[in-house]
């Protein structure tokens, strides 16, 4: 076999070790038995949640056992058909099985990623806060650049994205926007990105043509399951109105119908502008509880996003990830220190790879502490 089909091969059985893992397949017969066990019971029903759960549950051990045991048999089968080429000299059959592989890997390294998002709200729906932090007119454009990134990425995942407020800036650009993003595992993909993002480049704004340094915020929680019980003490809240200063056209409002909640012990502020008073209450009440469970999540985990919760202004040593445009094209994210130069692709929404890499980054942290723990 030659050497680049060696490589294709470690690299699908690296994906099938990782998609073994993730499930214990050594246990993962006997889990399906229990829960085949479980769902012929006649009472299962009668508490629908935990039903529901439950089928859920089995249903992504059922994906996962499939996926593994397709991937692998396609390898082996792969495999096979190559070593029969080319013992019979038959350059056709090592083509089509080559080509098989190349195809193979590509779905073994996606079901990988399937893999890595199963934490507690992965598969929820995500709000997505944006603020423009040191940098002034600089910052409110680099928003605003962040802004249609993270919208363009979401469509091309066929994810719904629904706009909740926005400030314009004073000059160009946004001072900060909110976003509610639908689908899929849309807070598993997107929570690697709260984080204060930094942009090095000559200046639109400046006559002089000089080099300039941006900074904005990004803050990632998950829209709260209705099965998650999220007290909020009345006493703890208080609710502003407010005339909404969007950027114009459909955003405007002409009346006081803005909602702004802060949350006093926590000191959470949540904003919903673009709807009617009755609903911009429910709304941003929704994004509140969503914040306080991410702060849950976080306690649990112990895998708190110090540049997210710690704050730290949008400005110098809290940055996660920098975008260089001048003098050179890089996109480097310092916490995996996964870069590319495809700078143009990167802003228009190919997030995948700096997404997957801290993905990956979090779930070997995960094992070393649980090898850690034992």
């Amino acid at each position: 076999m030659r050497a680049e089909m060696q490589n294709i091969v470690e690299a699908i059985e690296k994906s099938l070790s990782l998609l073994a893992q993730r499930m214990d397949r050594e246990t993962a017969p006997h889990r399906l038995e229990e829960f085949n066990a479980r769902v012929e019971d006649p009472t299962l029903w009668d508490d629908p949640a935990a039903a529901q759960k439950l089928m859920r549950e089995r249903q992504l051990l059922v994906d996962a056992m499939g996926s593994y045991d397709s991937i692998s048999t396609e390898l082996s089968d792969n495999i096979e058909l190559i070593e029969l080429g080319e013992m019979e000299e038959d350059a056709e059959v090592v083509s089509e099985a080559e080509a098989a592989l190349v195809q193979l890997a590509d779905k073994a390294a996606k079901k990988e990623l399937e893999a890595l998002l199963d934490g507690e709200a992965d598969g929820n729906d995500t709000f997505l806060e944006i603020n423009a932090g040191a940098g002034g007119t600089e910052s409110c454009d680099w928003a605003n650049m962040l802004a249609r990134m993270y919208v363009r990425w979401a469509e091309k995942k066929g994810y719904n994205v629904e706009l909740q407020s926005e400030q314009a800036g004073d000059e160009a650009g946004i001072k900060s926007a909110s976003y509610k993003i639908s689908g899929h595992n849309a807070y598993g993909w997107l929570k690697s990105e709260s984080g204060v993002h930094r942009l090095v480049r000559i200046s639109p704004f400046d006559s002089a043509a000089k080099r300039h340094t941006s900074f904005t915020s990004v803050k990632v929680y998950p829209v709260v399951d209705d099965n998650i019980e999220i007290e909020v003490n009345p006493a703890d809240i208080r609710i502003d109105t407010y005339r909404s200063s969007g950027a114009g056209g459909q955003h405007v409002n002409t009346t006081d119908s803005a909602v702004r909640i802060t949350h006093a012990p926590t000191g959470i502020v949540v904003t919903s502008s673009e709807k009617s008073q009755h609903q911009n209450r429910d709304i941003a009440m929704k994004a509140l509880k969503s914040r306080l469970y991410q702060i849950e999540l976080d306690k649990r985990s112990a895998l708190v996003n110090e540049a997210h919760e710690n704050a730290g202004d949008a400005g110098w040593g809290n940055q996660i990830r920098s975008y260089v445009l001048q003098p050179y094209q890089m996109v480097k994210d310092l916490r995996t220190s996964f870069e590319t130069s495809d700078t143009k692709g990167v802003l228009d929404g190919d997030l995948d790879g700096l997404m997957a890499a801290t993905l990956a980054m979090d779930m070997s942290g995960k094992g070393r502490d649980a090898a850690n723990a034992e």
